[in-house]
């Protein structure tokens, strides 16, 4: 597993501020999408599954204009040799939902889906599901008010 992925457990919004957390989502949202989008391939951002397809590469793909775009997050670890899904759920949830606000607003994605693998569903919900209730939509207004 990448130590860049989970140098801290956060648990709370208050940790994740504290370890850096943020400063990425803040910066998205007072950019144009197309500019994340292009900033992600200029990174060389891969996913995390086994094909390590460029990230940024795949945002370019979605269709710009009008109609529904729904993001969908797999948290499967169905992937050979992959398990990192569950450990960033259990120890930095605040880094998935700040990594979903980030692409869902580069991609124009009205909705967001976290795919969870029957096995760890329920520890799932409880770190991360409830987090984003309770912070998402504030976190977002109080970002773009900053």
């Amino acid at each position: 597993m990448n130590a860049i992925l989970l140098k801290h457990t956060c648990l709370t919004l208050s940790e994740y501020r504290k370890s850096g957390g943020l400063a990425a989502v803040k910066k998205a949202l007072h950019m144009q999408p197309s500019q994340i989008t292009e900033e992600v391939i200029k990174s060389n951002l891969r996913g995390r599954g086994g094909a390590g397809f460029p990230t940024g590469k795949k945002w370019s793909f979605i269709p710009k204009g009008e109609g529904e775009k729904y993001m969908v997050i797999n948290a499967d670890e169905g992937e050979p040799g992959t398990f990192k899904d569950r450990e960033i759920i259990n120890r930095n949830p605040y880094l998935l939902i700040e990594g979903i606000i980030i692409s869902s607003f580069a991609v124009g994605a009205e909705k967001a889906y976290i795919y969870i693998r029957g096995e760890f569903a329920l520890e799932a919900v409880s770190y991360t599901h409830l987090r984003a209730h309770e912070t998402s939509l504030h976190l977002v207004c109080r970002l773009l008010l900053e």
